[in-house]
Order: structure tokens, then sequence, then C-alpha cells
């Protein structure tokens, strides 16, 4: 296999290649590191599917100033970007620039929810028919859609698949309509934010459509990507609507954790079973 990518990356870049060495990550797909002979470095993404997250990173370059990888090459088996240098933990600084950046990304509308096309999360499709209508768009393309994909997969018990429909029948209860669509990265948990210096380097492995920001505020929570000193700059520029650390953050951290359901079972299961009993009554 390094034998043979070597010569792919030498044929698409046009340049030598001196080594290939493993990255961390890459439960999805196999992640390497490139050394070029003349000098630079690219990652190679290998794997089935891949073609949806090179069209996201390079949508996000062309439509924000999201910083994303370069996409060098793309195709359904392979993708090659270039190399980030990173390496940082989130520190307080990065955590306001990281807010600054996802604020305006958020700020970037469109005409419907959803997208151009579907996209992928953890390798998983994500269907984004353009619908006018929030509530509605997570309820059936989010919500449910996940949810039975997980209890066809035979990783989400059947009678909590039930609670999750009764549940998704009065949604409208805690959610809202937000003033408009707004693009967000969507899968914003600590492994994809890339940091050197005190910046964001770089936003990796996305799964963009336009949604309530929100959802993407109560991912950053789920896993504890950022904490109170992103929240209080991202209200600075976008100021949190009353009710989302009291209801709406938990509901929508639903559409992630079924998402690790259907990709791991396991203690997730008990997660979105607390996260649906709170809301049963």
């Amino acid at each position: 296999m390094t034998a043979a990518l070597a010569e792919r990356v030498a044929r698409v870049t046009g340049r030598r290649v001196a080594g290939i060495s493993p990255l961390a990550g890459g439960s999805v797909a196999k992640v390497v590191l490139v050394t070029l002979a003349d000098g630079g470095w690219v990652v190679a993404k290998l794997g089935a599917g891949l073609e949806p997250e090179a069209w996201m990173l390079r949508y996000l370059a062309s439509h924000t100033v999201l910083p994303v990888p370069h996409v060098v090459h793309a195709d359904d088996h392979l993708v090659l970007m270039d190399h980030v240098p990173s390496g940082d933990s989130i520190t307080p600084a990065v955590e306001v620039h990281a807010a600054d950046l996802l604020a305006a990304l958020h700020g970037t509308g469109w005409h419907s929810f959803g997208a151009e096309r579907d996209t992928v999360i953890g390798g998983l499709r994500q269907p984004n028919p353009p619908g006018r209508h929030w509530v509605a768009f997570f309820r059936d393309h989010r919500l449910l859609f996940m949810a039975r994909q997980a209890l066809e997969a035979g990783r989400l018990p059947p009678a909590l698949m039930g609670r999750i429909e009764s549940l998704a029948g009065r949604l409208e209860r805690w959610l809202d309509e937000p003033e408009r669509p707004g693009l967000i990265h969507g899968d914003c948990w600590g492994g994809n934010v890339l940091a050197r210096a005190g910046r964001v380097a770089a936003f990796i492995d996305p799964a963009l459509y336009f949604a309530d920001p929100e959802i993407e505020l109560a991912f950053a929570t789920l896993f504890g990507t950022f904490g109170d000193v992103f929240f209080a700059r991202y209200g600075e520029h976008r100021p949190l609507r009353p009710g989302f650390w009291e209801a709406r953050r938990d509901l929508y951290n639903l559409y992630p954790l079924l998402v690790h359901v259907r990709l791991f079972g396991g203690s997730y299961v008990g997660q979105v079973e607390r996260v649906v009993g709170r809301f049963a009554g």
C-alpha cells in the first residue's frame, strides 16, 4: 500500500515522495503524513466515500473565512490536503479565536435549512433536503433519521426508538425557529480543532449544513471542546437566545449522541436515554 500510495501521490502532485508515516485519528479512514522529497508535506486520507469531505472543505474555503486545509486532490478513495502545523492544546486564547471564527461562520446564510447536497458525519450520510422550517428539518432529517439508522444497525433498543418518536412529535414545546439558517461546521469536537501559538490553525473533518447555529454550540459542550471563555466571546458577536442552556442544548445534543450510538453503541445509549427521559414528561 505504501509503495502504491507513494506512486499515486507523486503522479498527482508531480513531486517525489520521501516517506510516509501514520497520523493520529482515522476512525473513518486511514490518515498518513506524506513527506515530499523536495521539502514539505501533504496529508493523505484513504478509505471509501471520501469525496463529500473534500467537497465540504472546498465549500468552506470558497464561501467563508474559516481556516481549513487546502485540498490538493480528491476522489472517493483518496483525499490529499496541505499539512497544517499544529499540536497545541485548546487554550483560552484559542477559545477566543474559535469564537470569532464560528460566529462569522454562523453568519453565513442561505435560503433554506439543509445544503446543496447531502454531506457526511463520521462517515455516515447526512440528508440535507432544503427546507424552510428548522424544527421540521431537525426532527425528520437529524433526530429521527439517525435514530432509525441506529435502530436498523441493532444498536438502539426499539423501546427507546418509540420514546424518541414520541419526543419528536413534541419538539415545538422547546425548540423555536431561528431568524435565519446559518452555516455550521457540524462536527465541532476537540479533535477537529487544530491549534498553534494561541490560534486556531484549522478546523478539519466538517459535517456542514445550514442549521440553527445553536446545534453547533450544543455540540461544542458535549465533549468539553469549548468552555466559558468561548461562550463569553461568542455572545459578544451573537447573543444566545433564552432557553438554550435550560433545554435546547440537551435536545440538540441528541443528534451527535445518536451518531455515536449508530457508530459505537455502548454507553452512548444510556446518554440518549437520560436526555429523552428528561423531556418525556
